[in-house]
């Protein structure tokens, strides 16, 4: 059985953004795979208002991946990996109509997931980064520690106290 090794990634979220799932799918999938800049760059011209929240989970993804110290990734060299919008709940209102009648009108939400991993090409060039550094040794341990004198020093110090 082959082993996958799991990629790091990084993820971030909205919950109950006041647009609907559908809307919010149709600006998702335009940044799925694309680096981060290219998909500010989308986000940033995009006529539709749910891109502005996209484009805030987004910024929040960057800020979590430069901010963790175990990862050490520029934002620049991050790519979407993954991006959905899913249902959120449903606020149910009612609109008075003609002759005592009554509409639903249903205002709905939506929980907007971008998760960003490091570019392969920016995971080759950390690797070289990371060969090409010299490494570093560490100097031997003392193994041989100088008993005779502590032991010495010990008994006269004694010696000292009981004649006084």
């Amino acid at each position: 059985m082959a082993t996958v090794e799991q990629q790091k990634t990084v993820r971030a979220n909205a919950k109950y953004v006041r647009s609907s799932a559908r809307k919010a799918r149709l600006i998702t999938d335009l940044i799925r795979g694309r680096s981060v800049p290219e998909a500010r760059t989308i986000l940033a011209f995009s006529a539709r208002a749910v891109a502005k929240d996209v484009d805030k989970v987004l910024r929040s993804a960057v800020a979590n991946a430069e901010s963790r110290a175990d990862l050490h990734w520029n934002g620049d060299d991050l790519v979407v990996v993954t991006a959905y919008a899913d249902e959120g709940p449903t606020l149910k209102r009612h609109k008075p109509r003609a002759r005592g009648r009554v509409n639903q009108i249903l205002k709905r939400t939506c929980h907007i997931t971008v998760e960003l991993a490091p570019s392969p090409a920016a995971l080759r060039a950390q690797a070289e980064a990371a060969a090409a550094a010299p490494r570093r040794t560490r100097a031997p341990k003392k193994t041989e520690t100088p008993v005779a004198e502590t032991e010495t020093t010990e008994a006269t110090e004694t010696e000292e106290t009981e004649a006084s």
